[in-house]
């Protein structure tokens, strides 16, 4: 885990596009806050793998946000119910599970349903609160350690330069 942290960390520094590490953010909410093995969540793994998304980043993510799935899962199974007994919508999920695909992706489980609800309304307003963070980020709090003697002394030191090697 700690590894993980450190290429987290790495891909912060670099100069990679923060809608990468903010995409990888916003994925990893949805699959944190569904069960983990749900069909979306393959997907989005497969997408994960395909696009150019920070993998560290999204296993970090995915474990953050599964402690705060932890306390939200009541309010997802609760909306999922709620969707789910609405009279309104009956026929849709009646058509829905008819099909083997639909009933494959276990959208007549309240917790799946309504943590993809909440995972699917919260992946915009993430995406771009955390592109604003990590712009933020870069621009005041990296530029302030960098500035500090500490640091500056650290890059200066031999040991420094011998890690630098190793990581890359």
């Amino acid at each position: 885990m700690l590894s993980m942290l450190a290429k987290l960390l790495k891909a912060l520094n670099s100069e990679s596009a923060p809608g990468q590490i903010a995409l990888a953010f916003s994925l990893a909410l949805i699959v944190a806050l569904t069960p983990m093995f749900s069909l979306h969540n393959a997907l989005i793994l497969l997408l994960v793998l395909i696009l150019r998304i920070n993998l560290s980043a999204f296993l970090v993510a995915v474990a953050a946000f599964s402690l705060l799935a932890w306390f939200t899962d009541p309010y997802a199974a609760r909306l999922g119910e709620s969707l789910l007994t609405n009279p309104g919508l009956q026929d849709t999920w009646t058509s829905l599970y008819q099909s083997d695909f639909w009933r494959i992706a276990a959208f007549n489980h309240s917790l799946v349903l309504g943590g993809l609800v909440i995972g699917l309304l919260a992946f915009v307003p993430l995406f771009m609160l955390s592109r604003v963070l990590i712009r933020l980020y870069r621009e005041r709090v990296l530029n302030w350690v960098s500035r500090l003697k500490v640091t500056q002394v650290l890059k200066a030191s031999k040991f420094y330069n011998l890690y630098k090697s190793f990581a890359e």
